[in-house]
């Protein structure tokens, strides 16, 4: 073999099978890894366990739900658990003020809430990623217009900011999840324009920027790549911070709007009855907890498995 074909199967070239069992093999070997640091972490495990079961219940809402959500029962109001005097078996968790199943609307609530969840961090991390890559790779007044008015956001309490939001786009939880959204950029932004500061001068943009690569491609093909790491565990953390929001402006009267089966909207609905009925409200609230709780150990482990300098030996 001549040194100009050895030279070519080095580099792979004219052996496109051959050199993809390598690619496939690395990326064994990395989630390999990386569920590795991740199992480490217990919680993380169980959190994603638990995750895992909360969306699993969310898609099948129509099939485990006893009862449909917004049918009333004006025979059995405010009816205990089933385990305690006056409950009925038909009724595991109790009914509502006005005779609604509490079972079936916490099983469709999880449903509104990984809905909203969704959405704002898609907003939140579309618009910081395309912002914080102008602000980190243009720089100039660029940068300093972007990151002065992320400045503004932040100076105010995120749940403040999110009622006048909605104020002013009015109650319901399209508004609520696009005014969460708005609160949760700011910190994709800052994250991603750091990340790009830290990156856009290194060898490997340069070199791509000496081949003739465009800004755009240097920023979504080249950087960004290189900079998922941080967004990944902040879209997680920010994830249960969107299903708070959104559950405490229910609570508030501004997000989803009776008789939606949301879990703010629930607790806010069950206020009076706190207490002569708890069950209307303790069950609701432990949702909103157990399912904030898993979101944030999985972030935990993310944060575990992706950052190599908290990675343990």
């Amino acid at each position: 073999m001549s040194q100009i074909d050895a030279g070519k199967a080095a580099e792979g070239i004219g052996t496109d099978i051959p050199s993809r069992l390598p690619q496939r093999s690395m990326r064994r070997q990395q989630l390999a890894e990386f569920w590795y640091y991740f199992s480490v972490n217990k919680g993380a495990v169980i959190g994603l366990v638990v995750f895992a079961a909360i969306i699993l219940v969310a898609l099948l809402a129509p099939v485990i739900a006893p009862h449909d959500p917004a049918i009333q029962d004006r025979g059995a109001l405010l009816l205990p658990p089933f385990w305690q005097e006056g409950g009925r078996a038909a009724y595991l968790l109790g009914t509502d003020a006005v005779g609604r199943d509490l079972l079936s609307r916490l099983i469709y609530g999880s449903r509104y809430s990984l809905f909203v969840g969704v959405v704002v961090v898609s907003l939140a991390v579309s618009t910081g990623i395309v912002l914080g890559l102008l602000a980190g790779y243009v720089g100039g007044w660029v940068d300093t217009m972007i990151m002065r008015i992320m400045d503004v956001i932040l100076a105010f309490p995120s749940l403040l900011l999110a009622l006048v939001l909605v104020a002013i786009l009015g109650p319901g939880l399209g508004n609520a999840m696009i005014a969460i959204a708005l609160v949760l950029q700011p910190h994709f932004v800052r994250l991603t324009r750091a990340a790009v500061l830290a990156e856009k001068n290194r060898e490997y943009v340069t070199a791509a920027r000496v081949v003739g690569a465009g800004p755009v491609r240097l920023m979504l093909v080249t950087i960004l790549p290189n900079c998922l790491g941080p967004l990944i565990v902040q879209g997680t953390l920010s994830f249960s911070n969107a299903i708070l929001e959104a559950a405490a402006l229910g609570f508030l009267g501004m997000g989803a709007q009776p008789p939606t089966a949301e879990w703010g909207t629930m607790l806010a609905e069950a206020r009076e009855f706190v207490l002569r009925a708890w069950w209307v409200v303790t069950f609701p609230g432990l949702a909103i907890l157990v399912t904030v709780l898993a979101i944030n150990l999985v972030g935990d482990g993310l944060r575990d498995a992706l950052d190599p300098k908290l990675k343990r030996s």
